[in-house]
């Protein structure tokens, strides 16, 4: 499997640390701008992005996930922490599959 973050430059470094490439955005301009072409490329199975980030971008993130379907899109919280009112994964999967993980 192949990974790609797009986010902020802390976020990036330390990717960049685990063996993960990257590229540093700032602007939503930019992030649409690299989104689209790493999910082009074909190259990435996952691109990896700040909650920031995705949420300025949303529309693009979307058309990703539910029309292109490749790559899948990550998103993560940087390093304020997540974004407040964001749902807790574990708590979706409980409550979609109605079991005790």
């Amino acid at each position: 499997m192949s990974y790609y973050v797009v986010a902020d430059e802390d976020t990036v470094l330390g990717f960049r640390y685990a063996g993960v490439g990257g590229e540093v955005v700032e602007g939503s301009e930019q992030a649409r701008e690299v989104f689209q072409r790493v999910c082009d490329s074909g190259k990435y199975d996952i691109v990896i992005l700040t909650e920031v980030v995705a949420n300025s971008i949303r529309d693009a993130v979307n058309r990703v996930r539910f029309e292109v379907q490749e790559p899948i899109v990550v998103e993560v919280p940087d390093a304020s922490g997540p974004t407040p009112g964001r749902a807790d994964l574990l708590k979706l999967i409980r409550e979609a599959v109605g079991l005790r993980l």
